[in-house]
C-alpha cells in the first residue's frame, strides 16, 4: 500500500471507537430506529427495497445498515480493520443481514467480485483516494448493466475555505496537483476536541470536474446532478444552523454550495 494510505489507514482505524461514542453518529438512535441517512441521502437515493447494494469507504457500516434496514441486501467495505469489526458486530447487535469486507477500495474486484443494482458511497470519500479513474473503474466494474450509482459528496468549493478559524477565508486548492495535502492536528470532524494519537492525513482534492470525466471515462452515463447550499454537518467554523439539523453559509453572507450529488448508470 501507498504509504500515504497506510498512514491515512491508521488515522481511520484509531478514530472508530471515537465516531461510535460521539453524537455526531448517534449509535445509540440508530439502534432506536433513526435512520443514519440524512435528507439529502434519502433523497438522491430513494427506495433500496429488494435491491443488491454496495456501499463503498463504508466506515463501521452506520450507514449501511441502515440501508438494510430499508430493505437493501447490503456489502459494505471500508480499508480499516477496526471499523469493519465494529460494522460486523453491530449488524448482530440490530440483528440486520448484512455483510462487510475490509480490503483498500481498489482491491474491492478481487474481494467483491460481483456486481450490485447500487452503488453507494457519500461524505468526505474522495478526498482520501489518489486516483480517481481508478476508483471509476471499481464503480463501474461493480455495477449490472442498467445498474445505479449514487455518489453524495462535499463540494470541493466549499472544502477551499479554512476550516479552524471563524473567519471566511481560502486556504486549500480546488485542482488537484502531484502531491496530496498533509494535515496534522488532534481530534477528527466528529470529536474535534479528542486527543489523538494518529494526527497526520493525506488528502486529494477531487475537483468535479475530475469526477465526473473519471465516471464519463469508465463508460457509465450521467443522469442527475444537483447541489445543496446545506449540509448535515458543520462543514466550516462560520456555517450556521438552519434550525432543522442543517448547516448553511449566515444571512450575510451568499450561498455557498455545501454538498453535490450525483447519479450515473451503467448503460443495459
Amino acid at each position: 500500500m501507498d504509504p500515504r494510505l497506510d498512514t491515512n489507514r491508521a488515522w481511520w482505524d484509531e478514530k472508530v471507537v471515537l465516531h461510535a461514542g460521539s453524537s455526531f453518529y448517534d449509535v445509540a438512535g440508530v439502534r432506536g430506529g433513526a435512520s443514519a441517512l440524512d435528507r439529502i441521502e434519502r433523497l438522491e437515493v430513494g427506495a433500496v427495497r429488494g435491491e443488491s447494494l454496495l456501499h463503498l469507504q463504508c466506515h463501521f457500516g452506520l450507514t449501511t445498515l441502515s440501508l438494510a434496514r430499508d430493505g437493501a441486501r447490503v456489502t459494505g467495505v471500508d480499508f480499516s480493520p477496526s471499523a469493519i469489526d465494529l460494522a460486523r458486530r453491530l449488524a448482530a447487535d440490530f440483528d440486520l443481514e448484512a455483510r462487510f469486507v475490509c480490503c483498500d477500495l481498489y482491491d474491492t474486484p478481487e474481494r467483491v467480485p460481483e456486481t450490485f443494482d447500487v452503488v453507494f458511497t457519500s461524505y468526505g470519500v474522495l478526498s482520501w483516494l489518489p486516483d480517481l479513474a481508478g476508483w471509476a473503474g471499481v464503480v463501474a466494474g461493480a455495477l449490472r448493466p442498467g445498474g445505479r450509482f449514487h455518489l453524495i459528496e462535499l463540494h470541493p468549493a466549499a472544502c477551499m475555505f479554512d476550516d479552524e478559524r471563524l473567519e471566511v477565508r481560502l486556504r486549500y486548492p480546488y485542482f488537484r496537483s502531484d502531491e496530496p495535502i498533509r494535515t496534522e492536528r488532534s481530534g477528527s470532524y466528529a470529536v474535534p476536541d479528542a486527543d489523538t494519537a494518529e494526527q497526520v492525513t493525506y488528502a486529494w482534492p477531487a475537483a468535479i470536474s475530475d469526477v465526473l470525466s473519471a465516471l464519463l471515462d469508465a463508460g457509465l452515463r450521467i443522469e442527475s446532478f444537483h447541489e445543496y447550499p446545506t449540509c448535515h454537518e458543520q462543514l466550516r467554523p462560520w456555517l450556521v444552523p438552519t434550525g432543522d439539523g442543517e448547516w448553511s453559509a449566515p444571512p450575510a453572507l451568499p450561498a455557498v454550495p455545501l454538498v453535490y450529488a450525483l447519479r450515473a448508470t451503467r448503460p443495459a
